[in-house]
């Protein structure tokens, strides 16, 4: 990077910030911070989930994959979550809105205390920060390999830089300052994709290169839609997983839907994010399907192939875009992650244990939401520092397997709670779905898979927690079911059409902390 490179990456920061500022007028209280007050602009919100489903893990990790395997990492990665999307459309996103429209929630796991019971909300709330304090570390190192690539840095130093940055625009900002800066980095993401494409074509003979490429001896296999560990299998359980993860099963996606204002607006903002999640991918995977023809990794993984490419292909100015392009991508789903994981801190862990945090004011709860965020992503960060040690192994090993795997138990419970087919599963079945769930994960990744000689499959280690999950959701409902009048009122209110209160008597809105009368223990 030279000067001018340097200077856009600046400029980039300095936009960022004042977008945090602008932001932080329009946030008056918990509800502005986390759902924007119920007044995002679908095609806003649309956008906004797009991107917050994106890291520099895709410029890493699946650029790695991308450059082994070829076309599999749209396949077996976007594909699956495009079309998980497409089926929450109409499934999860309008009752997730309901959730804030009728239930006056600011938190997408403040339903769960009336839906189970407190015990199984805090459940769902510390092991889901927990893993999300795994999954964002894994993100800062992935930003941070890629930043030492460019500039020399270390990869504690770029982990402080891109944390700090972002420390500061969402915390003052809160979701309002997430959507729009997620929108000013689509639109970067736009314009620094289109010109890697457009670089790596005039590279293979033009655009004729887009079919006559796969001839190549270098791209041998490279076309076959599934190879590797990324077998169909893998397809499949992916699809699965990210439709319950995508749709707000690890709970930054469905604050978008919470934040728009209707039921209807959420589902056309749904239908926006899949079909985004269908068509540009293909646009950022195509130069990293080719890279073997124009770069040789030096990492055996080829998680360095893209930055190695960006390096070779283009020009001071347009690499320092590309390379904010990198930074915006995780960026957006750190800042979106920790406003979601201060939501769940302060509106439901909190209020469980402290009888001062049931009674904050509109502004203390503010505060408080703020220094939480701010807390995440620092302890995200130090995670950041060792996500290549032996525990973790690798960047796409925490993304794919620990994510992928660990995120079943907690969103079965929480997603399917929202749908009336699933109305007799109760407290019972929903903490026994989430107990055995993260117990078969801790089975199949430790002592199955170091007894077994070549480990297990892939595709079993991250599907089978999740499959465990949910037929001991639905069959211990089934054995004991739970529902209750209470528990009926409260679904009939999410599920009803329209974007009214709802059926169901007022007794079932969640009440804000300070009016709450719960005592602080975890037995109801």
């Amino acid at each position: 990077m030279n000067s001018l490179d340097w200077a856009v990456l600046i400029a980039y920061f300095g936009v960022m910030l004042a977008i945090g500022l602008w932001s932080h007028k329009r946030v008056d209280d918990v509800g502005d911070y986390f759902t924007a007050g119920g007044k995002m602009p679908w095609w806003l919100s649309g956008i906004s989930h797009h991107m917050s489903g994106y890291s520099a893990v895709m410029f890493t990790g699946y650029a790695g994959i991308a450059y082994t395997y070829g076309i599999t990492s749209y396949v077996t990665w976007s594909f699956p979550i495009a079309l998980g999307i497409a089926i929450g459309a109409r499934l999860f996103a309008p009752r997730l809105n309901r959730l804030r429209s009728r239930l006056h929630v600011a938190s997408p796991l403040e339903y769960l205390k009336n839906r189970y019971n407190l015990a199984t909300q805090q459940a769902l709330a510390w092991s889901g920060v927990l893993l999300k304090i795994v999954d964002v570390g894994a993100k800062w190192a992935a930003i941070a390999t890629l930043l030492s690539v460019f500039t020399g840095v270390t990869i504690t130093q770029g982990i402080v830089i891109t944390g700090a940055i972002t420390a500061i625009y969402c915390t003052v900002g809160g979701l309002w300052a997430d959507a729009l800066t997620e929108l000013g980095q689509f639109v970067i993401q736009l314009i620094a994709g289109l010109a890697m494409l457009v670089a790596a074509l005039n590279k293979v003979g033009g655009v004729s290169g887009i079919w006559n490429v796969w001839d190549e001896p270098a791209l041998k296999h490279h076309a076959d839609p599934v190879a590797g560990p990324y077998t169909t299998i893998f397809l499949l359980a992916y699809l699965f997983i990210k439709t319950f993860e995508y749709n707000g099963g690890m709970w930054n996606q469905a604050q978008r839907y919470m934040a728009t204002g209707s039921a209807r607006e959420a589902t056309r903002s749904a239908w926006l994010s899949a079909a985004l999640w269908f068509v540009w991918p293909v646009v950022l995977f195509f130069p990293m399907w080719i890279s073997p023809l124009l770069v040789h990794a030096k990492k055996p993984d080829g998680s360095d192939s893209y930055g190695l490419m960006v390096e070779q292909l283009l020009p001071h100015g347009l690499l320092g875009l590309v390379v904010v392009g990198f930074f915006s991508h995780t960026m957006a789903m750190c800042s979106s992650d920790a406003n979601a994981i201060a939501a769940v801190v302060t509106r439901d862990i909190a209020p469980a244990f402290s009888r001062t945090a049931r009674e904050w004011s509109a502004r203390v709860g503010l505060i408080a939401a703020r220094l939480t965020t701010l807390t995440f992503l620092g302890l995200s960060m130090a995670v950041a520092t060792q996500v290549n040690s032996p525990t973790f192994k690798d960047i796409i090993t925490v993304v794919i397997k620990w994510v992928a795997g660990l995120m079943g138990p907690i969103a079965i419970p929480f997603m399917l709670g929202l749908l009336p087919r699933f109305r007799k599963s109760g407290p019972t079945a929903a903490l026994t779905s989430w107990a055995l769930g993260l117990f078969a994960f801790y089975l199949l990744n430790y002592p199955i898979n170091d007894a077994i000689s070549g480990g297990v499959n892939l595709e079993y280690q991250i599907s089978l927690p999740l499959a465990v999950s949910l037929v001991l959701y639905i069959v211990v409902g089934w054995i004991k079911p739970e529902d209750t009048p209470e528990r009926d009122a409260l679904l009939a209110r999410i599920n009803s059409d329209g974007d009214g209160d709802g059926p169901g008597p007022a007794s079932v809105s969640l009440p804000e902390p300070s009016s709450e009368p719960a005592p602080a223990k975890l037995s109801e």
